[in-house]
């Protein structure tokens, strides 16, 4: 029950800030190859949230459906102790393809915007309408400190505040 009121409050919070105006450049990518975006992704880097905090060795896989939806299962170790989230994921607009949805609970869905991804899909960045949530991702467990710098100057560009970004520890 603590569980699902925590997921309750960050979705109410979610939807409070996704309404405040922001000063950040949270564009999406121009287009998306969902088939190739398929599989396993490595979380090098996060904002803090209240459902990851104190987790290390964080993936998201995400399997292509035939209806053309997503599943989405995001793993990670808290405590010594593997924990999953089993979700589901959509592109309400192919026309906007950057702009994804996610759902860990019934029908309700987060933003999920790919703002950044390397055109051999070796990287990704994830944010949302809101400045309270990032990730930088990778199809490995570890990235060149060379293209995270990368990331990190344009990540402050559109005016996010790199100095929140937590790495993440992947064994």
């Amino acid at each position: 029950m603590k569980k699902l009121l925590l997921l309750l409050c960050s979705f109410g919070l979610y939807g409070c800030a996704a309404g405040a105006e922001s000063t950040i450049d949270n564009s999406t990518v121009d287009s998306l190859d969902v088939a190739r975006y398929m599989g396993r992704w490595y979380e090098i880097a996060r904002y803090e949230t209240s459902f990851e905090k104190g987790m290390t060795n964080v993936t998201a896989t995400y399997t292509l459906k035939p209806d053309g939806k997503i599943s989405v299962l995001n793993e990670g170790i808290k405590n010594g102790e593997l924990k999953q989230a089993e979700g589901k994921g959509r592109q309400p607009n192919p026309s906007d393809p950057g702009k994804l949805e996610v759902s860990f609970f019934l029908w309700f869905y987060a933003d999920y915007y790919i703002m950044e991804l390397d055109p051999e899909y070796r990287y990704v960045v994830i944010g949302s309408s809101s400045d309270k949530y990032l990730w930088i991702m990778s199809r490995t467990p570890t990235m060149p400190e060379e293209t995270y710098n990368e990331l990190v100057s344009r990540l402050q560009k559109r005016g996010y505040d790199t100095s929140l970004l937590l790495k993440v520890k992947q064994d």
